[in-house]
């Protein structure tokens, strides 16, 4: 109780107090008569009435408190709900911390938790000018015990005393209170302006958005008229260590040349990583930085083992703790230099709107670390020049400067390709683009034909279901083989899977690729017939292991084309994804087997949000079915992540704040069996309005914890599932727009701020009533 009242309001009001006091002295000096017919009353019930009233004055006060208490947790459990799925919002102002003239008023369980003593205390704490402002509110709930302490014989001329200051210190009181309501009222007018404003930029970005999925097509192949760039923003030069941090070998130190030196700090950086324990990494690194070095250099580093580089990777890390420590105006004037390049390089100009770029920056050098167990790790990842660099731009615009002393290696003007500039990577030989932002034209574009196609599938679907069923029983063993593939990849969602040459990617496969050793096949299983075991690495040396009870055709399709093959022979030895996809064109304009994983992704989505959302849930509850209907589509596709490391820090704290809410409930409980006896006893109407209130903080909490259940249950489903890959990637964003306005969702508690530009196309023309 101590705690919830300033030192200036114990100063302030304990000098009224010991005013009140002198006053009262003055005046039982002058009439001693008086002093004598004042206690008869107060014995009467004077005292009694008054203490009644302070005492409801301090549970109005607590009510008041604990308004702003629940306002309080309310933002806060939105703000752990958010947290889930922003990236990067912005924290929301606290409520309730204080009121408006900067005074903490007594919370409401801090008296009625202690009851006699907590007002006691409050007493003692000089509340009574909080206390007396609010006499005229309910007088129910009070203990008769405490009615009966605070009914202590007090002189008449004191009591009289004690009532002209309470009346001369009503009007102030009350002057203070709407102070304290202004106050808050003037926080609450700040935050809403201050989301009015974010709310406001949004709209006036949305206004000023290039509806782009509004203007006539272009002709077929033809992606824009008008490109113009400044071109890629290269990665600065090497600065070379300080003189006083060194490199080592066989114990002494050595003064390595400029290039060298570069490409030992790519390792030193990497010393507390995995991948330099790695036997190949180490390898690799090894004999392209031998490569660079100069000939006295190779003369003298011949062994890895014998190589110190931590002097130079306690360098990389103070400096790195440096730049998070430094001071706030330095990271501003840090913010701005990138901004500023961000400004210069990082938009173009197309068909005469101003579009955002992807990646405008090329790639630094470093070491290549692939995925999974990739043959190549640990190899030189060389720096992009100007020289290596393809621009792609119109004829009419300003074609980009090259850095000074270079030129770029060709410009072109094709407008049938969406790229602004290309190079050709030195590890796996593949191109690498610049590219507009997901929220472009183009790219909108490319995401809009991609489940328009998608769509189109749904229509003839079941006649290519038909006809690869009827080829399972072909006499061509190609046939066979296709159509139990692409029964694999309809009915499981496997990637298709593409020839790679043996030792320059990982070992990764998909459908095409399976080989023996990937499958078994089990006649009997876990109470199923005709069950085939997957187990294999597909894209990004992610595992996909499932076990599926098939069709018996499909079944002893298989069983032929194992017989007689060793485990590492192909399982289907007589098709390639070419050959399949032809296939599928000659079935459907467009269609290729990754069409099936965005048809099947995108129906399961619909399918699944039709069957769980209930429409009678709070949003809570909603989102729990989105997700739930997300996560089906991610096993679906085998979106598959690592437990993150922070998740079971994050889950305790999480069931810590449960149980603290689990707390609060079960004293709400006790709160309102208390208000309810009393009113049985009282029967007083404000006594009445009083359990009302209790019961009213009593349902909020229940919300408040079932929000946070919902949370960790949502969490503790989802600590393996990618959710956000087949969001972005694989669900037409239109079941998502029509499913949020059908229910009443905020489209902003599903897709942050980048994922809306990315799919403004599909909020600005989705109805309710889209069906996929």
């Amino acid at each position: 109780m101590m705690d919830g009242i300033e030192e200036e309001e114990e100063g302030d009001k304990g000098r009224n107090w010991e005013g009140g006091q002198g006053r009262a002295k003055k005046q039982r000096s002058n009439s001693s008569q008086g002093w004598e017919d004042g206690k008869k009353k107060w014995e009467k019930g004077k005292a009694k009435k008054h203490s009644r009233e302070k005492v409801e004055g301090v549970e109005k006060v607590g009510k008041r408190k604990m308004k702003e208490k629940l306002l309080e947790e309310e933002q806060e459990m939105e703000k752990d709900e958010e947290g889930e799925k922003e990236v990067g919002g912005e924290e929301e102002e606290r409520m309730g911390k204080g009121s408006g003239n900067g005074r903490r008023i007594v919370k409401e369980e801090e008296v009625d938790g202690k009851g006699e003593e907590g007002l006691g205390e409050a007493r003692s704490a000089g509340m009574w000018q909080e206390v007396k402002e609010d006499k005229d509110e309910g007088k129910g709930g009070i203990p008769v015990k405490m009615r009966e302490k605070k009914n202590k014989k007090k002189p008449e001329g004191e009591t009289k005393e004690m009532e002209k200051k309470s009346e001369e210190e009503e009007t102030p009181g009350k002057t203070g209170k709407r102070k304290s309501k202004e106050g808050e009222e003037k926080k609450e007018e700040e935050k809403n302006n201050k989301k009015t404003k974010k709310q406001k930029e949004e709209e006036k970005e949305a206004e000023n958005k290039w509806k782009w999925w509004e203007e006539e097509k272009k002709e077929d192949g033809v992606k824009w008229m008008q490109l113009e760039h400044r071109g890629p923003y290269f990665v600065p030069p090497y600065e070379p260590l300080p003189k006083d941090v060194q490199f080592y070998y066989d114990g002494k130190p050595l003064k390595l040349s400029l290039a060298t030196e570069e490409i030992a700090t790519f390792y030193a950086k990497m010393l507390d990583h995995e991948y330099t324990t790695k036997e190949i990494f180490q390898n690799n690194f090894f004999h392209d930085w031998r490569k660079e070095m100069t000939s006295e250099e190779q003369e003298i580093i011949k062994d890895l083992d014998k190589c110190d580089f931590g002097e130079i990777h306690k360098y990389f890390v103070d400096k790195n703790e440096a730049r998070k420590a430094l001071p706030k105006e330095e990271k501003q004037k840090l913010k701005e230099e990138a901004d500023k390049i961000q400004e210069e390089y990082g938009y173009c100009i197309l068909d005469g709107h101003r579009e955002k770029i992807g990646n405008f920056k090329t790639e630094p050098p470093g070491l290549f670390r692939g995925r999974g167990e990739h043959p190549k790790m640990g190899m030189l990842k060389k720096r992009i020049m100007p020289e290596d660099v393809i621009i792609n731009c119109s004829k009419d615009s300003k074609i980009p400067e090259p850095p000074e002393g270079h030129k770029w290696k060709e410009v072109r003007f094709d407008n049938t390709v969406t790229w602004l500039a290309s190079w050709t990577e030195n590890i796996q030989n593949t191109l690498k683009y610049i590219m507009l932002n997901p929220s472009s034209k183009l790219k909108g574009e490319k995401d809009w034909q991609k489940y328009e196609v998608a769509r189109r599938l749904k229509d003839v679907v079941q006649t290519i279901r038909a006809q690869y069923r009827k080829d399972w029983k072909s006499k061509e063993i190609k046939k066979r083989q296709r159509a139990v593939a692409l029964y694999f990849i309809d009915k499981l969602a496997l990637r298709a899977g593409n020839e790679k040459e043996e030792g320059e990617t990982a070992d990764t496969v998909g459908c095409c690729s399976l080989r023996v050793e990937h499958i078994q096949l089990h006649p009997q299983l876990d109470g199923q017939e005709h069950v085939v075991e997957f187990d294999f690495l597909g894209k990004d040396s992610i595992r996909y292991y499932n076990k599926v009870s098939v069709e018996k055709p499909v079944f002893k399709n298989l069983q032929l084309f194992m017989k007689n093959k060793d485990p590492s022979d192909d399982l289907f030895d007589h098709l390639n994804t070419t050959f399949l996809n032809k296939h599928l064109q000659d079935l459907m304009d467009g269609l290729t087997a990754k069409v099936f994983r965005t048809y099947n992704a995108s129906i399961t989505l619909q399918e699944q949000l039709k069957a769980l959302t209930n429409p009678e849930d709070n949003v809570a509850g909603k989102l729990l079915s989105y997700n739930r209907a997300n996560r089906a589509v991610a096993i679906l596709c085998n979106h598959q992540r690592s437990i993150p490391k922070t998740f079971a820090r994050s889950m305790q704290v999480l069931q810590e704040k449960i149980d603290a809410k689990k707390k609060q409930v079960e004293e709400a409980q006790e709160e309102v069996k208390k208000a309810e006896d009393e009113f049985k006893d009282t029967k007083d109407a404000k006594a009445e309005v009083y359990v009302e209130k209790k019961k009213k903080l009593l349902k909020r909490l229940e919300e408040q914890l079932a929000k946070m259940n919902i949370q960790a249950t949502d969490k503790e489903e989802n600590k393996q599932i990618a959710l956000g890959t087949s969001k972005l990637n694989y669900l037409d964003p239109r079941i998502t727009v029509a499913w949020c306005k059908k229910f009443g969702i905020p489209i902003e508690r599903i897709y942050n701020k980048t994922q809306r530009e990315k799919f403004a196309w599909a909020i600005d023309m989705t109805g309710e009533d889209f069906e996929f």
